[in-house]
């Protein structure tokens, strides 16, 4: 009895050793992020408006599964599929997308890289936006209208993705997005590269991107009308009267150097919104945008920060003879960030934007921070106080 007992005892130890090495050898990890806060505008249209937001923060709320599988000879299967969160209203965010921000599986190796399809992000928030001035705060130091993207209003449906693994200090990636499109295989479709240096302190990064036929009268199709419910980023006066653009591109490049407990940031952008139709005939609308920033680490658990982005968009000729569009853009950013614990901190971001020129509508240009609402008048103050927490 006493041997059958000693047998079973081992059996079971080797069984547990069995389990947990295949355990090792597969994981599901289960995270988030809640981002909530209060948000105060100066001018929404003539008034003032004081909510409650959880979309529009550093990290914005979400939860999301991710995993991968030992496949042997150094590759791994992969996945991830993330959801925004509206707290205030228990809604998907993206636009009612219920894993708006990722979806994709793929394959990955040390040696080789990864290959990942599905909805995903384009090259120019994995390369240029993580090192950019953009990525210090809230929708508060985001571009205006977020033309670049590289807010990350938008993500890429239909997409195939390669990114590369770590030559030295240079990494780069590419993006295909499928159109999707019935007798029509190019519409709808785009591409985007990016690349990075990071040596030491410094680190430099650049992306392009191109999409054709960006508007789609198809909801969930097409890159700006890309969320389920199919609403354009193109909507207030900055932007709205080009979205019969047949084509649309960005170049964009950042850099951040470290100096003890400061990293200095700055960035670049070009946005073309081309081939206008309507009663553009054809021409393009332009815009070029430079931001610097600064973060200082007072301590383990307190930052400060300060940006200034500058917004430029060219003068676009109309076949009735006027031009619109010749507008500009000057905007501050502030914050503090005070970390609580590992998983929770608060934060608060302010601020300003002046606006001058003529607007896409051949209106007078008005204040509108990061598409929270066009300004009656050409400036407007955008104040956020946050608690977030991870898990």
């Amino acid at each position: 009895m006493r041997s059958y007992t000693k047998w079973l005892i081992q059996l079971c130890g080797a069984t547990a050793i069995i389990s947990s090495s295949a355990h090792a050898q597969s994981s599901v990890t289960l995270y988030g992020i809640i981002d909530e806060g209060i948000m105060y505008l100066s001018n929404s249209g003539g008034s003032s408006r004081t909510y409650l937001d959880s979309v529009n923060g550093i990290d914005s709320s979400r939860w999301g599964l991710k995993g991968s599988e030992d496949l042997g000879s150094g590759f791994r299967a992969i996945f991830q599929i993330e959801s925004g969160i509206n707290l205030n209203s228990g809604a998907f965010a993206q636009g009612g997308t219920p894993f708006g921000r990722q979806a994709y599986v793929g394959l990955s190796s040390a040696q080789y890289g990864s290959l990942t399809l599905g909805r995903q992000y384009d090259m120019i928030f994995y390369f240029p936006a993580s090192i950019s001035p953009v990525a210090i705060g809230s929708v508060i130091f985001g571009h205006p209208g977020d033309l670049d993207n590289t807010a990350h209003s938008l993500r890429v449906n239909n997409a195939v993705r390669y990114m590369s693994p770590n030559f030295g200090p240079f990494t780069f990636g590419g993006e295909y997005s499928v159109g999707g499109i019935v007798g029509n295989t190019t519409s709808n479709s785009g591409y985007s590269l990016g690349a990075e240096f990071a040596n030491g302190p410094l680190t430099i990064a650049a992306a392009f991107e191109y999409f054709k036929n960006p508007t789609s009268a198809t909801a969930g199709s097409g890159f700006f009308t890309g969320n389920s419910n199919g609403i354009s980023p193109l909507a207030l006066s900055l932007n709205s009267a080009y979205t019969s653009a047949t084509a649309y591109q960005v170049f964009t490049v950042a850099g951040n150097y470290v100096i003890g407990p400061f990293t200095l940031m700055a960035s670049g952008s070009q946005t073309e919104y081309a081939n206008l139709g309507g009663g553009f005939a054809g021409a393009a609308a332009r815009f070029r945008d430079v931001d610097v920033g600064v973060q200082y680490k007072a301590t383990p658990s307190l930052f400060f920060a300060l940006a200034y982005n500058y917004l430029a968009g060219a003068g676009v000729r109309t076949a009735a003879g006027s031009t619109v569009g010749n507008q500009h853009y000057h905007q501050l950013g502030a914050m503090a960030d005070y970390i609580i614990s590992k998983r929770t901190d608060i934060y608060f971001d302010a601020g300003w934007q002046l606006a001058k020129g003529t607007s896409s509508l051949g209106t007078v240009a008005v204040a509108d921070i990061s598409n929270q609402g066009d300004s009656s008048n050409n400036h407007q103050f955008l104040f956020r106080l946050t608690l977030r927490q991870k898990f």
